[in-house]
């Protein structure tokens, strides 16, 4: 049984996410949550019934229309109105542990108490993400600024009984959805639509998981330059703590130390340790700064994913402590469109030079006596001559993703919105990103456990020879040419599970 995640506001972890986006936890209000939403609801309720000063969103328009005054009888139908007329995004949905995350953050936000929506309605919330009605959420429409307000929007409709949802696959009005899990709609009363749809949690979504799966692409490119290094029969002086010492990068450092770790007890690196080479090209001899380089992009980028889980990102905020509702702007995604542009960035460059060192395993004139292309019987068998152009072709699209979407604003509401962090378009360009690195690194990891096969019966350390024995589970030894599509999304899928991961630190410890 999966511990259920108990929500408060203030201490959701990255971890967390995952564990019920990605592996099912269930998630409840804790009591300290419920009290806190308490006092936030009184405040919303005496400025919708009890004063007749503006306040946005609970008897005013939106955006643009903020002017406009809503009479107190249409308080509720306006909340209503605003689900309806934001939920217009296009495109394919957003994949469903992107949905159920964002399920779970905006009802982690509600929880806080700092936007006075009904325990009620945030209970129905997290009632479906348990029984597993997931909206149904179009990718294409928000420009990351009034937070993620089209796909929040489309997230909150089937608690209405509208929009559209899928329970066990089917795909289903908002409605049927609700009862065909047991649930009935709620009627919104002043300031929840608002409140379901004014923040960042799309993109916070994206973040969370993006970065686990980051994480452990980064573990996996250590992974994956050892055994390249035992392979191309590299020098592991390059990764001499020393060294780095006198760099002291943090991510450097632990990359560094990965290396020597899994090339402990190499018969492979001792053989050669007399050559007259003097040193290995920089996709081996400059892994760690690389690597490093982005372990310290990532480490950033974690950094502000983690403060925005537990972050109040609705306009109005509620104010209890001095009974007021404030304007802000607190939703603004640029905090977490630059995070996921680096984010882009990290992985992109993992993957970069990783294709460079599996151009050196396939290229002859490159690879230090392996045979072309990785095969002993190249003419009749290609080898691994396709998946190199598999993985140029991944890096090449990285580069375009890695542009940063954050540095885009086109300006919306009439120019009430004048600027916009367009955070969205970065998440979905991290998501592609991260998906085309870890094929690219399992690309390399496959071609150089192919290659230090060829140096048998001389055993790389046992660290890489841990990670060659897991990839051997899951794709044979390439002797006559096989499609290899199904055996690089193995690889990529236990790249992204963290299954690599474990089974090398079940030989050699803990990694960085």
């Amino acid at each position: 049984m999966i511990a259920t995640a108990t929500l408060t506001g203030d201490d959701l972890r990255i971890e967390d996410v995952w564990r019920v986006a990605m592996d099912g936890a269930p998630a409840e209000l804790s009591d300290a949550a419920r009290v806190k939403m308490r006092a936030a609801r009184s405040v919303v309720e005496r400025a919708a019934h009890g004063t007749s000063e503006h306040t946005y969103g609970v008897n005013t328009g939106f955006g643009r229309f903020v002017s406009k005054s809503i009479p107190d009888e249409l308080t509720n139908e306006l909340q209503l109105r605003l689900l309806r007329s934001h939920a217009c995004g296009v495109g394919e949905p957003y994949p469903d542990e992107v949905v159920r995350a964002a399920m779970l953050l905006r009802a982690n936000t509600l929880a806080k108490g700092c936007s006075g929506a009904r325990i009620e309605t945030t209970e129905l919330l997290l009632d479906c993400l348990n029984r597993q009605l997931l909206p149904r959420v179009p990718s294409r429409g928000s420009v990351g600024a009034s937070g993620d307000l089209a796909p929040l929007a489309h997230l909150a409709l089937p608690l209405v009984g509208e929009g559209e949802a899928h329970v066990d696959g089917k795909r289903m009005n908002g409605a049927d959805a609700l009862a065909s899990v047991g649930l009935v709609p709620v009627e919104l009363e002043a300031k929840e639509g608002l409140s379901l749809i004014n923040g960042t949690q799309f993109m916070a979504a994206f973040g969370a998981l993006g970065l686990v799966r980051a994480r452990r692409l980064a573990q996996a490119a250590d992974i994956a330059c050892a055994l390249s290094l035992e392979a191309l029969q590299g020098s592991r002086t390059s990764f001499m703590p020393q060294i780095h010492a006198l760099r002291p990068l943090p991510g450097q450092r632990d990359s560094a130390a990965n290396v020597v770790r899994l090339l402990e007890g190499s018969a492979i690196n001792e053989s050669h340790r007399w050559c007259d080479k003097v040193q290995d090209a920089y996709s081996l001899r400059c892994a760690p700064q690389v690597h490093g380089a982005a372990r310290d992009l990532l480490e950033y980028a974690e950094r502000t994913v983690a403060v925005e889980l537990n972050a109040a990102t609705d306009n109005p905020l509620v104010l209890v402590d001095e009974e007021l509702l404030v304007s802000n702007g607190n939703f603004h995604g640029q905090p977490l469109a630059f995070a996921l542009d680096t984010l882009t960035m990290a992985v992109a460059e993992l993957a970069s030079i990783s294709e460079r060192r599996t151009e050196r395993l396939v290229n002859p004139s490159l690879s230090g006596g392996l045979p072309a292309f990785l095969t002993e019987d190249g003419g009749l068998n290609s080898g691994f001559m396709l998946p190199q152009y598999v993985a140029a072709s991944l890096v090449s699209e990285n580069k375009v993703l890695a542009h940063p979407a954050s540095v885009d604003s086109i300006p919306t509401s009439g120019g009430h919105e004048d600027h916009v962090s367009m955070g969205n378009a970065s998440a979905l360009e991290a998501w592609q990103a991260l998906a085309n690195s870890e094929w690219t690194l399992a690309i390399e990891l496959l071609a150089a456990a192919q290659g230090v096969e060829f140096l048998a019966p001389l055993e790389p350390g046992r660290g890489a020879a841990a990670a060659r024995a897991f990839l051997r589970t899951l794709s044979p030894r390439l002797v006559d040419d096989r499609p290899l599509a199904g055996d690089i999304d193995a690889v990529a899928a236990a790249i992204r599970s963290g299954a690599l991961v474990a089974a090398v630190e079940a030989e050699v410890g803990e990694l960085a």
